[in-house]
């Protein structure tokens, strides 16, 4: 029985690779978009605030329409469109009179696609029969980092050698990730979130439940606890290195997520052996630690290496919400995911926005910055020790 759901785990897995590279590779070519295109710098950093702003409304929208249509045809429509994307924004900026438009639509295509992704996955994953769900959440959440880190050491890779103005190749490259996992999910079997005769959760009877609110603080704390440091690492390894973009970016976002996806990964290999509340609590004590290194370590390179630490302490974040939440809630259904997407985020943007808007504040002193943000990892280990505290009573009754 479990077997059979082997080849459903595995595209989930690729899934999260495709939403890596919706979400991570066209920021590499802002600077040269920017050029090529002469679009200013203030519409190019819109781009990443469009992506992000499209995804949270699929994270809503989807309450709505993913149970109607079913995950299948949903999880199709997201590889569709995320490829449809990719393939679009190789010929857009021409085809249109204005090439900021052409990336524009291109990257509203690809970010309903990743948006619906961020939705589908979790859920699938956690349909599927198997022995520990926290290992495979965990695992599956690993393939994100690592399809960042690919993404990101592979591009890097490929200008270098061909040559960024050969770009459009390695778009149409990648665009295949998401055709071929499409037709994986036109045939793997998916199993039902909910079983049959009974229904999910209500929004209205999801909003009563304390434990939700929890859990969704606990989500956005993930996202935001993430990506404070992971968006402004390569900054970090500019600025106080001295050291190009390039080596920058490899120094600083990819070390960060392979740690990340490390982090991940054990827990998905030893899940069965540690307990989840104790590897999260452990973990959020150990962010807190790396964000106060990053913010009064004097030297530049013991900041960075606090920034890898941190990778390695919120990679049990985000997946470990999920598997409390699927726990804690196991009629949730898609509404559940959905709004904890849609959490996660919020936290995604509120935690760099913090860090930039307090560092700004401070005379562009990002390790301030950074340093007000370490709100967010004490805020989860709040949420964790709230969450066990509640589900101790719960048994208690």
């Amino acid at each position: 029985m479990k077997d059979k759901y082997n080849k459903t785990i595995t595209a989930c897995f690729v899934g999260y690779i495709v939403q890596a590279v919706v979400n991570n590779f066209t920021p590499l070519l802002f600077l040269f978009f920017q050029r090529s295109y002469h679009i200013p710098l203030s519409q190019i950093t819109l781009l990443v605030t469009f992506n992000f702003g499209i995804q949270l409304l699929v994270d809503l929208l989807s309450v709505g329409f993913v149970d109607k249509i079913g995950y299948r045809v949903s999880m199709v429509l997201a590889h569709v469109l995320s490829a449809s994307g990719l393939i679009l924004l190789t010929v857009l900026p021409e085809m249109l009179t204005s090439p900021f438009a052409g990336i524009l639509t291109a990257v509203m295509i690809y970010a309903i696609g990743g948006g619906l992704l961020e939705v589908l996955v979790s859920p699938v994953v956690e349909a599927c029969p198997s022995d520990n769900k926290e290992k495979a959440m965990s695992m599956l959440h690993s393939f994100y980092c690592w399809g960042h880190a690919g993404v990101v050491f592979l591009s890097t890779l490929f200008f270098y050698t061909a040559g960024i103005e050969n770009w459009k190749i390695l778009a149409l490259i990648w665009a295949l990730i998401p055709i071929g996992n499409a037709f994986a999910f036109a045939r793997v079997p998916i199993a039902p979130l909910i079983e049959d005769g009974e229904s999910g959760l209500e929004l209205k009877e999801l909003f009563r439940k304390k434990v939700f609110w929890i859990l969704l603080i606990m989500m956005i704390c993930a996202g935001a606890s993430e990506q404070a440091v992971s968006q402004w690492a390569s900054t970090f390894a500019e600025k106080g290195l001295g050291i190009s973009k390039t080596a920058g970016d490899l120094a600083g976002p990819m070390a960060f997520a392979i740690l990340m996806g490390s982090s991940r990964l054990f827990y998905g290999k030893y899940g069965d052996r540690i307990h989840l509340d104790h590897f999260m609590i452990y973990s959020s004590c150990l962010c807190i630690l790396s964000y106060l290194g990053i913010s009064f370590l004097p030297i530049p390179q013991l900041s960075l290496i606090a920034c890898a630490v941190c990778g390695l302490s919120v990679g049990i974040m985000w997946p470990g919400t999920f598997s409390k939440a699927s726990a804690a809630l196991p009629g949730g259904g898609t509404a559940m995911f959905a709004l904890l997407a849609l959490g996660g985020d919020v936290g995604c943007s509120a935690g760099p926005t913090l860090a930039g808007i307090v560092s700004g504040l401070l005379g562009d002193d990002l390790k301030m910055g950074i340093l007000a943000a370490v709100i967010f990892p004490v805020l989860l280990l709040t949420g964790i020790i709230l969450c066990r505290k509640i589900q101790k009573e719960g048994h208690a009754a």
